[in-house]
């Protein structure tokens, strides 16, 4: 880091007055009015603010990559008393990758399909000229393994579709690094990311500013990683910067009323699960027999219990994971995924030997770090991919053995809302008709009745009936899992399977979120199986929670005790990689 006071106090990144405008049908719309902020060289500077509040607009603007219709309508953007605006295309270009790096939010819509890892990292290196044809391949698995990334040499030769979410995730993180730019803007870079893989991304992130002077501007809606990476915040609300300043004096005595609002939407796992006026179970509620039996290595009537206990050391597990007595909607007994990998002798074990099941009306929460195999069970229950062995019961019924009619009902009874909006969303449907499509596939009501329904539902998101003629690329990431929310309540159905439900959502519409689901699961009895690296959001969310690792289960009992008494090492591994526990934001 450059220890010059004078290169120190000139900003490296000075936007002052920025204003940019989009063209639409319906007029000029103007996402982002009088924006001022300041970034030195190694320092890190967070946008914070919920989905529309202009914050990746003003990323994009300093990088020249605005969205079709868009452009900077005033002010200036200058980078080490440079000018960006007004410059040609080609010279933009050649400032992109080598001085200003972009990680973006949306792995799947950013990286090539049909490219392997290896090859996207390669071309950057290549393009900027800092590897040639003879150490490229070297160079690519440096960023790839400073990115994060196990085994790099055969994530190289991977293709998108092979990783898993934060596997992508972190491939986006490697290209962007690649250059070791003196400013890089990161788009929500870690909002797929679990809290472990989370904290070496960051650590690799603050290691650049330290040793490079790279400066960060880092986009985000979680504010615990804003308060523990940011030297200073930037607020945005409906495209003004509403306050600004150091970071722990914003997260800690927010002034502005929009700021307070934020800050106290924050999940915290410190707070217990929210009560039964929100998020109270069918029947008992939150703080019912369930909830209650919490001694010993998980509740009685929780979804699981250890056939033959759990040592009171280590916390590791002496046996196999059975299933307790009781009211469940889903039973999966010795689930086991194998995948054969070509080329080499061993297959791979994605889930090995998963029992648990989910009690009536109840949150079971499944966490673990990515590749931990908790989406690959959370597909099976869904039958999107059949098990190598073990059974999923579903009221009683091994979904195995449904034949074609009762499949359709248990589809329509059990829904998902997957991780990555994009890509579960049909980019040429309108956001009516991706919602109202299940409804019509199962011939639910009068077009009349299916419209209300879409209605409804959408101001049950939190989204705009305006939106309704709209198409999925002309929304923001959050305003995408909204619809995607909207579409799996849309038949009612008794369990939804959640794979990372709010990870790309601001606090305050996550916030309006959960308590959604709450209202719901207290309203008609609903159950839910939640899948998340966000352990704030699955200590308000859960009743019960899974902890999985390398396949199987390593602990599992109420929320309650995995957050006051974790037993397993891994568990409080977990627990103490949660950005923002020293200034309380997430702790």
């Amino acid at each position: 880091m450059n220890t010059n006071p004078d290169a120190v106090r000139q900003p490296l990144l000075q936007v002052s007055n920025l204003a940019v405008d989009f063209g639409t049908m319906d007029g000029v719309v103007h996402a982002v009015e009088g924006v001022d902020l300041e970034i030195a060289p190694g320092e890190t500077v967070a946008i914070v603010g919920e989905s529309g509040s202009g914050k990746s607009t003003t990323a994009m603007a300093v990088i020249g990559l605005l969205a079709s219709g868009g452009r900077v309508a005033g002010g200036s953007i200058r980078l080490d008393g440079r000018e960006l605006v007004g410059i040609s295309e080609n010279e933009m270009r050649r400032i992109r990758g080598r001085d200003i790096g972009m990680v973006p939010q949306d792995p799947m819509s950013n990286l090539n399909p049909v490219a392997k890892i290896g090859t996207q990292v390669a071309e950057t290196l290549l393009a900027h000229g800092l590897a040639n044809r003879g150490n490229v391949q070297q160079k690519v698995v440096e960023a790839l393994s400073a990115a994060g990334l196990p085994d790099p040499e055969r994530r190289a030769k991977q293709y998108p579709h092979e990783l898993s979410g934060g596997l992508r995730q972190r491939a986006l993180i490697a290209i962007g690094l690649a250059c070791q730019p003196r400013l890089l803007i990161a788009d929500e870079p870690t909002s797929a990311l679990d809290v472990t893989v989370q904290q070496t991304i960051l650590d690799q992130l603050d290691e650049m500013t330290r040793e490079l002077g790279t400066a960060v501007l880092l986009i985000t809606h979680d504010l615990g990683l804003a308060a523990e990476r940011a030297q200073r915040v930037v607020v945005m609300h409906r495209g003004r910067v509403v306050e600004q300043g150091p970071a722990r004096q914003i997260l800690e005595d927010p002034q502005h009323p929009y700021t307070q609002s934020l800050v106290k939407a924050a999940p915290s796992i410190a707070a217990a699960r929210l009560q039964p006026e929100v998020y109270g179970t069918a029947g008992q509620g939150a703080t019912g027999p369930a909830a209650q039996e919490t001694t010993g290595s998980a509740a009685q009537n929780g979804p699981l219990s250890l056939s033959k206990g759990a040592s009171t050391g280590s916390a590791t597990l002496d046996g196999s994971l059975s299933l307790s007595k009781g009211d469940n909607i889903v039973e999966i007994e010795g689930l086991r995924k194998v995948y054969p990998i070509r080329g080499q002798a061993e297959d791979f074990v994605a889930v090995d030997d998963v029992s648990l099941a989910i009690p009536r009306g109840t949150t079971v929460a499944i966490v673990g770090e990515s590749g931990s195999g908790k989406t690959t069970t959370a597909r099976m229950l869904l039958k999107l991919i059949e098990p190598t062995a073990g059974t999923i019961r579903f009221e009683g019924n091994d979904i195995a053995k449904l034949d074609r009619a009762q499949s359709r009902e248990f589809r329509q009874r059990v829904q998902p809302v997957f991780q990555d909006p994009y890509s579960s969303l049909n980019p040429m449907f309108t956001i009516e008709r991706l919602i109202a499509e299940p409804l019509e596939f199962y011939k639910r009501g009068s077009r009349t009745e299916r419209r209300a329904r879409v209605r409804s539902l959408l101001d049950d998101v939190a989204l705009p009936q305006s939106m309704l003629q709209r198409y999925p690329s002309e929304l923001s990431g959050g305003q995408r899992q909204r619809v995607a929310i909207a579409r799996a309540l849309a038949l009612s159905p008794d369990l939804i399977v959640c794979d990372e439900p709010v990870s790309a959502l601001d606090v305050l519409v996550q916030d309006q979120i959960l308590t959604l689901l709450g209202d719901l699961q207290k309203e008609y009895g609903l159950s839910y199986l939640f899948i998340s690296h966000d352990l704030a959001v699955v200590r308000l969310i859960s009743d019960y929670v899974c902890v999985m690792k390398d396949g199987a289960l390593v602990e599992a009992a109420s929320s309650e005790e995995i957050f006051t008494n974790p037993r397993d090492p891994y568990t409080r591994r977990l627990l103490a990689s949660i950005p923002g526990n020293e200034l309380g934001i997430a702790s």
